[in-house]
């Protein structure tokens, strides 16, 4: 009880100076900061062509052409087969196909995986990292994120906090209802292994942004770990004074089936298993099943895999092709 007080007081003394929200990052007031700091924006999108072109316009519009303040938007079109890549095209992105990025290397999949191959495409000293499926989406998320990292160099990483409704079936939102994942598995996760993130409001959301110095120094979970890995890997390298996380608002966005959630939980167990193996906080004589026994309503079983692999930290495979 004494331990969990102090790792309490200790998230209450970072959350006030690192705690901010978009509107305290304006525009023009970035800019003067950004000095020569590049800005790249990335999007993994599969089979997003609803809400990615007006991502994308929005982005180009006001923090682009209305004021340079992104360099570039680079959408990662990760085997769509719907018009997703030319909506993004069409609305002023670089799109590039996830497989023909660091096409040498052997084919993954999964969010995690695009995420590390747009870093890999990308230029930018800072790169931050949207969803595509937002609907609603302000420009306010992007400058909101990067606020903090022009603004000051100690701070290596800021994660986006928003409202996340649930529209169930009836087209109603409810207050508080999204996020599933994060209630049931990802938060008392990290509150029991890594307490000093339990700060963080929406840990498995996908706005973020950080220094790429920082990002490629991590390895990028090809699943739906990502998220959950990136927060306690970089807890690890650069410490929870350099996090920070920005208040966006509300955050809409296409929910997923429960099946497909029940997936999403597995790998981030798995990915928290990985991560605490690795820290020698766990020793097990053997490795946790990656399958899942999941039932349909007709009963019908199907038996799903769940393991989730990894790229290695981006600056391990340059140095790499540099000896070679």
């Amino acid at each position: 009880m004494e331990k969990d007080l102090g790792t309490l007081a200790r998230v209450r003394e970072w959350y006030g100076p690192h705690f901010s929200t978009a509107a305290e990052w304006p525009v023009d007031a970035l800019l003067l900061a950004k000095g020569t700091t590049t800005v790249s924006v990335v999007l993994p999108a599969r089979n997003e062509e609803s809400t990615v072109g007006d991502i994308v316009t929005e982005i180009r519009r006001d923090l682009m052409e209305r004021t340079p303040l992104v360099d570039e938007i680079v959408v990662v079109d990760s085997l769509s087969t719907d018009a997703t890549a030319a909506r993004a095209a069409a609305a002023g992105a670089r799109v590039v196909a996830q497989q023909e990025v660091l096409p040498h290397l052997p084919p993954m999949t999964g969010k995690g995986e695009a995420l590390w191959k747009g870093l890999a495409a990308t230029t930018g000293d800072v790169v931050v990292f949207i969803d595509a499926d937002l609907h609603d989406f302000g420009s306010h998320f992007v400058s909101g994120l990067i606020g903090p990292l022009l603004v000051d160099r100690d701070i290596q990483f800021v994660k986006g906090a928003y409202e996340r409704p649930y529209t169930g079936p009836d087209g109603v939102a409810r207050r508080g209802g999204g996020g599933r994942v994060t209630e049931l598995v990802a938060r008392p996760l990290l509150n029991m292994f890594w307490p000093e993130l339990s700060g963080f409001a929406q840990p498995l959301g996908g706005e973020y942004a950080a220094r790429r110095e920082v990002l490629e120094q991590v390895p990028f979970v090809t699943e739906y770990g990502v998220e959950f890995g990136l927060l306690v890997d970089l807890l690890q390298l650069v410490g929870l004074d350099a996090m920070a996380q920005v208040d966006l608002g509300v955050r809409t966005h296409t929910h997923q089936s429960v099946p497909a959630l029940g997936r999403m939980a597995g790998q981030i167990m798995l990915t928290a298993w990985s991560r605490l193996e690795n820290q020698g906080r766990l020793v097990s004589s053997e490795s946790p099943a990656h399958t899942l026994l999941q039932f349909g309503l007709d009963g019908q079983a199907d038996l799903v895999d769940v393991a989730v692999a990894e790229r290695p930290p981006l600056a391990s495979l340059v140095l790499e092709e540099d000896v070679a």
